[in-house]
């Protein structure tokens, strides 16, 4: 027997509840079934959430990923269970009533996990996600246990090709809907774009909200340095899957926590990471979530100060040319990393999932590469400040956030053009309605009132295929997915199902939007809005019972 293997015993800090000492054979009999033996008993047991399933690529794959992770596990002499945790496809859930249920299934997945490695005993946790909610959902599960944990990425989607050899992802196909209503392409290019944009496994391509939180997590220190990089179908990503194994066994043999790699200036490094790559706001909402569960208090005014002070240094997708695929190839989220260490931006001290501090994991890893034209220069960014900001006014008095990347003019005032769901204003959008100059507001799509705060990109997607991306600004307190772009602003609060004043806006009211000073105000005086929510009534609940009730007591 392995010195290793003699320490063995000492890691089975939770596992021993179920298979240690006589009263336990029936615990063990039923262990037995599912195929452990004498020596399993001794080892300590990691449990293995995959959000596998095939409803949406970003998880198609994910049942090879928990293979190779599994092999990893039973190779540095620890025992493997792997259980299933749900996932929802944004890309399929767009557009329509289903969207409600996708920031929910956040919250069941934290549960999911939670309860089984609860009830499991397990030492430690392995999360596999691919899609937007299955990563904050699987940290957030994991901040509750603090056990050893460790989050691996399923990785990114390469990009398709049009039938001109133009690369292409799910994002076109959402911009093509409003290009073919307005005449700019016709239903044969709508189509070829429709079968070619998405070609396989992996999450969607661009600085969406995958690759974000991704990029965020690998930063945090919760995920093997380079994996959020790794493209789905790449032998890197087995490899980095197959390595989990020995570093979770380090984690148990150190006794290291999310508690002990989720400090303050680990969130001030993952947020760092999301400015400097053009992030998703997704990332506002996310990481707040995953604080919130260890501890650490983080607001929207955290966002803001650090976009005020990280440029925007990456020419990625919405707004940018290239894809997650793209960067992977001149170095990485490492390489990025080292460039943000160099310019004093990052906290090298912080630890992770490694054993050893950020820096210390960036010695191993080489700079960009030369020439490389996907991130810019600290010293010539693509704008000296974060892809957000923070605004607040009387329209948005708790904030509001404004997505500003790729925007060359932030400020813009204009009459609202207001709508109760987000159907009629995509109709209206759709049929030509919605002229330059207007400031669409879409209501009632907050986490309460939608509820679940659907993301808009169905909407974006029309508008800019329309050309009117910075023509139009488009205000919510509900969400944006991360591969919207344009004038947009969401996440208004109070909401309008609250009384918010996001609910008692008139058509035609102007609206002022002012990103440098960080105003988002309606041009009406404080009585005048005091006047109008005394007539307002709340409208009754859209969810009388189930996960959506449940979801609209809990959530704030």
């Amino acid at each position: 027997m392995s010195d290793s293997e003699k320490k063995l015993p000492t890691l089975k800090r939770r596992s021993r509840d179920v298979t240690d000492g006589d009263n336990r054979a029936p615990n063990r009999g039923m262990l037995r079934a599912v195929g452990f033996g004498d020596q399993d008993f001794e080892k300590p047991i990691v449990g293995i959430a995959s959000a596998d399933s095939d409803v949406t690529p970003c998880n198609m794959h994910l049942h090879e990923l928990a293979e190779q992770v599994r092999r990893g596990i039973y190779e540095a002499h620890g025992v493997a269970q792997t259980f299933g945790t749900i996932t929802v496809s944004d890309g399929i859930a767009m557009g329509h009533e289903g969207m409600k249920f996708s920031l929910v299934s956040r919250e069941v997945i934290a549960d999911s996990i939670e309860v089984v490695a609860g009830a499991q005993r397990f030492d430690a946790v392995i999360g596999i996600g691919g899609c937007d909610k299955n990563m904050p959902g699987a940290v957030m599960a994991m901040c509750r246990l603090n056990v050893p944990s460790l989050f691996v990425y399923g990785g990114t989607i390469l990009p398709g090709k049009s039938a001109e050899g133009k690369d292409i992802d799910i994002v076109s196909i959402f911009e093509a809907v409003g290009q073919y209503k307005v005449g700019v392409i016709d239903k044969e290019k709508l189509h070829d774009i429709e079968c070619h944009a998405i070609p396989g496994p992996g999450s969607c391509g661009g600085m969406y909200t995958a690759n974000t939180m991704a990029s965020a997590i690998e930063t945090l220190g919760l995920s093997l340095p380079g994996s959020s990089s790794h493209p789905a179908v790449s032998e890197e990503k087995k490899v980095d899957c197959r390595a989990t194994g020995p570093a979770i066994m380090n984690l148990l043999q150190q006794n290291i926590c999310p508690k002990d790699i989720l400090t303050r200036p680990a969130f001030e490094n993952a947020m760092t990471i999301v400015m400097a790559l053009g992030g998703s706001t997704n990332a506002v909402l996310h990481l707040i979530a995953i604080a919130h569960e260890i501890g650490i208090t983080l607001t929207i005014d955290d966002f803001d100060a650090v976009s005020r002070k990280v440029p925007t240094l990456a020419d990625l997708k919405p707004s940018g040319r290239y894809v997650m695929a793209d960067l992977y190839q001149v170095g990485g989220i490492p390489a990025v990393q080292k460039l943000l260490l160099e310019a004093g931006l990052l906290d090298g001290n912080c630890l992770t999932v490694t054993g050893k501090t950020l820096q210390e994991n960036l010695a191993d890893f080489p700079s960009l590469t030369d020439g490389q034209k996907i991130i810019r220069p600290i010293d010539n960014p693509i704008s000296p400040h974060g892809p957000m900001a923070i605004l607040k006014g009387n329209l948005a008095p708790e904030g509001a956030v404004y997505k500003t990347s790729g925007l060359k003019v932030t400020t813009l005032e204009g009459p609202a053009r207001v709508f109760d769901c987000e159907e009629e204003a995509f109709a209206d959008i759709t049929s030509g309605k919605i002229k330059k100059g207007d400031v669409v507001i879409i209501r009632y799509e907050g986490p309460k009132g939608g509820p679940g705060m659907r993301e808009m990109l169905s909407v974006t997607g029309a508008l800019v295929g329309e050309g009117l991306a910075e023509e139009v600004a488009l205000i919510t307190d509900g969400r944006f997915s991360g591969g919207s772009h344009g004038f947009v602003i969401g996440h208004v609060a109070p909401e309008a199902q609250v009384g918010g004043a996001i609910a008692i806006v008139q058509e035609g009211d102007t609206i002022r939007i002012d990103a440098e000073n960080r105003l988002l105000e309606i041009a009406i005086n404080e009585e005048e809005i005091q006047e109008r929510l005394k007539s307002w009534k709340a409208p009754a609940p859209k969810y009388p019972r189930g996960v959506m009730a449940k979801y609209v007591k809990l959530v704030s």
